[in-house]
């Protein structure tokens, strides 16, 4: 998505779609690599909390994104995706949260 936000012309984005399509592949690069660090740090140790939380954080970043990047090619607002999403990233962090404090 970096090269693709990077190097298709403007035609093929809705107005302010480029910004928007690069903060969605931010967004989606950050969440990924925290993805690969809780599996690696928590190989062999996890419980459901770990599990729930971070499967919400996969399909949250996946929702989040893919609103966010339908909006950015197409320019319609009117889905509900993207928000939902959101919500999903930010209830998953909160059980990850619970799940450290939890093991410790």
């Amino acid at each position: 998505m970096g090269a693709l936000t990077a190097h298709l012309p403007d035609a093929h984005f809705a107005e302010g779609g480029r910004i928007m399509a690069r903060s969605a592949m931010d967004m989606q690069m950050w969440q990924g690599i925290a993805l690969l660090a809780l599996g690696l740090g928590l190989a062999g140790r996890t419980n459901r909390v770990f599990l729930l939380g971070g499967c919400g954080v996969l399909v949250g970043t996946v929702m989040f994104c893919g609103g966010v990047y339908n909006t950015a090619f197409t320019g319609h607002h009117g889905n509900h995706i993207a928000p939902v999403g959101g919500s999903f990233l930010i209830i998953s962090w909160l059980l990850l949260a619970v799940g450290w404090m939890r093991r410790a």
